[in-house]
């Protein structure tokens, strides 16, 4: 069987290594230069789950005692340069990856979204891939099957109210961070607008009040959608360097330290320029201005659904994740990822025969997502699907 797999993260090469375990013709499609593009935007960043966490059986199998285990806890950097390069280099999978490489869209041959609806006619059509390369061409390619684990990370929300654009946003793209990036030495003594509350964003402001301390004068805005935010604080959580960070985030909602303000139950109503820099305005009942620099919207993600426009893909209005899938998962809303278990293999087919979104872009705007799903996920398909 031709499978195309589209992303070369943990989830893409896993299911690569599946793939050629029994024999299948695969090709994996990285949009980035390199493998791992998304985990590269947080190199820096440590993961909460330890090395034993992060590395699956396959890929143990694979890079034998290379392969990186017990109890530390890695960064996204070390990841890409412990296990997904050693993988994507290992002969198993040589020749079989194309970076610089975007799908842009996947279809059927021949067939539009809405003709041949639950007929063996629609599977045994191909699909048909459209790839833009890194020069600028474009091509076509063909597969019998299709594997969706471009993830969430290069889909980040907007910044206004509701999830849409602020009034002016786009005029302040060159302005606007949208992943969590390594404090910029630009911004020393500067005023930063921070938006989010999850991970990323808690992640951010840790670092920055650590930057403040060598940087004089630089002052962050932290404005939160919530009223009273929880920060996602899990009792007796078993993951501490998460227990830390929103311990961390609770502290300076309270003044822990003099370079934050945090402004919750507020959101983001617009952006026009002022002197140089930003006016921003937020709302909270009434609106309030603040003047800042430089704004880190870090305000989650989902995945890219353009890419599947043509295909009969049935998603959850709410999470924007797979329906069988999400439906499956609103049964565990709430719940801590660690006590999260497999949905099962029948949670994972798509009205579209033999296409499948893995990875923690099939769980949407669900958080609840850990590598070891992927893992899973993968070994469902292949054995009740493929």
């Amino acid at each position: 069987m031709r499978i195309a797999i589209l992303g070369a993260g943990p989830v893409g090469l896993e299911a690569a290594l599946a793939a050629t375990g029994r024999g299948d013709d695969v090709t994996v499609y990285e949009a980035a230069d390199r493998v791992g593009g998304n985990v590269r935007s947080w190199a820096h960043v440590r993961t909460f789950t330890p090395w034993d966490m992060v590395v699956s059986p396959r890929v143990r199998a694979v890079l034998g005692e290379q392969a990186p285990s017990g109890a530390a806890l890695p960064t996204g950097g070390e990841i890409v340069e412990q296990v997904l390069e050693p993988v994507a280099a290992s002969p198993v999978l040589a020749g079989r990856i194309r970076t610089g490489t975007r799908v842009r869209a996947v279809a059927r041959e021949g067939l539009l979204k809405h003709e041949e609806i639950g007929s063996g006619a629609r599977a045994a059509r191909p699909f048909r891939l459209l790839l833009a390369h890194g020069d600028g061409s474009e091509s076509v390619a063909h597969a019998h099957a299709v594997i969706d684990a471009t993830g969430t990370y290069g889909s980040p929300n907007r910044l206004g109210d509701g999830g849409l654009d602020a009034l002016g946003e786009r005029a302040f793209e060159d302005r606007i961070t949208r992943r969590l990036t390594p404090p910029d030495p630009a911004w020393a003594g500067r005023t930063l607008l921070l938006t989010g509350a999850g991970a990323s964003a808690q992640t951010a402001a840790r670092d920055l009040v650590a930057f403040a301390r060598d940087a004089p004068g630089t002052e962050v805005v932290w404005a939160v959608r919530a009223p009273d935010p929880d920060w996602g604080v899990v009792p007796d959580d078993a993951l501490l360097a998460r227990a830390a960070l929103n311990a961390n985030s609770k502290e300076l909602q309270h003044g822990a330290a003099d370079a934050v303000r945090v402004l919750p139950g507020v959101v983001t109503e617009a952006l026009s320029p002022r002197d140089g820099r930003i006016a921003v305005t937020l709302r909270n009942g009434v609106e309030q201005e603040v003047v800042v620099d430089h704004v880190l919207a870090l305000n989650g993600g989902v995945g890219d659904a353009s890419i599947y426009r043509q295909l009969q893909v049935h998603e959850c209005y709410a999470t924007l994740g797979p329906i069988r899938l999400a439906a499956t998962l609103l049964a565990s809303s709430g719940a801590d990822c660690l006590a999260v278990g497999p949905a099962g293999p029948e949670s994972l087919l798509n009205p579209e025969p033999h296409f499948f979104i893995l990875g923690a872009k099939s769980y949407g705007r669900n958080s609840q997502f850990l590598l070891r799903t992927g893992w899973q996920q993968v070994d469902d398909v292949f054995a009740s699907h493929l």
